[in-house]
């Protein structure tokens, strides 16, 4: 059985994509998913499963849709890997919920930092399926726009380890 973090893009954010942790977790379990655990109301959550990564991805992407009427964005990275990602983040002087990690399916595109819009005290830094991002003064007044990171979805470095915490118990 392998231990895998999904992590869902869009949920529970601003009022739209709606889906309650309990759903979720009844979602996970019925696609045959152990050990199923949530972690805060923004779509993460922890389990372990005998498939593959591809089924597995597959399985939870086929049920979102089916309970969102539309495409639910899955990002799925095994223990392993999510440890990779926040182990090779560059802002390590930072504060942890200052740098978000933004996952993606593939590789960020060669083209992603020069293709950067309304950037200002911002620092951004690529990874094997990463783009990672030090908000210096802050989110909330911040304009950078990502192109690359439109299929990705992000957390910051709580969470990461958090989920991390979550996946080794």
């Amino acid at each position: 059985m392998e231990t895998y973090i999904a992590l869902l893009r869009a949920v529970n954010v601003g009022g739209t994509g709606k889906l309650p942790m309990a759903e979720l977790r009844a979602m996970c379990e019925d696609a045959g998913f152990r050990d199923v655990r949530t972690y805060i109301a923004s779509g993460n959550v922890v389990f372990r499963s005998a498939k593959r990564a591809t089924g597995v991805k597959a399985a939870l992407e086929e049920r979102l849709a089916a309970y969102a009427g539309k495409p639910v964005g899955v990002v799925l990275r095994q223990h392993a890997e999510l440890v990779r990602a926040l182990e090779a983040q560059p802002f390590t002087t930072a504060a942890p919920n200052r740098v978000v990690v933004i996952f993606l399916d593939e590789p960020p595109p060669a083209d992603t930092l020069a293709t950067l819009r309304h950037q200002r005290d911002e620092q951004v830094a690529l990874g094997e399926r990463e783009i990672y991002v030090h908000y210096g003064d802050g989110m909330a007044d911040s304009r950078l726009v990502i192109p690359a990171a439109r299929a990705g979805t992000a957390r910051n470095l709580n969470t990461v380890a958090r989920l991390i915490g979550m996946a080794a118990e």
